[in-house]
């Protein structure tokens, strides 16, 4: 990797998010897809609230989510699922998780 600064060439700094006294945190991008944000989450429990549609897709660990009236459901590496928007939803996972999260 070079040490050159790549984000001269948008003039935008990266967006770095923190939730939960630091235990979520993540780093915006842009995408073909749109608006993401890469992320980790240490274990434990988590609710989010959602301001537009978004798809997570797990890149490392299980994450257990909540959406709605259902109960909880396993994500693992790879797998996907979509959260509407103006909503909120739990997540929970026993080891720390890595995840794309495309909006709109």
């Amino acid at each position: 990797m070079s040490n050159q600064n790549n984000s001269s060439i948008t003039g935008e700094p990266i967006a770095h998010h923190i939730y939960f006294d630091g235990k979520v945190q993540s780093l915006g991008l842009h995408t073909a897809q749109g608006e993401a944000t890469v992320g980790v989450m240490k274990a434990g429990s988590y609710t989010f609230s959602t301001s537009s549609a978004e798809k997570m897709v797990v890149i490392s660990g299980t994450l257990e989510v909540k959406l709605a009236d259902s109960g909880y459901k396993a994500y693992q590496q790879s797998e996907e699922f979509n959260i509407a928007s103006g909503v909120s939803f739990d997540v929970k996972c026993d080891s720390d998780v890595a995840y794309i999260c495309y909006y709109g």
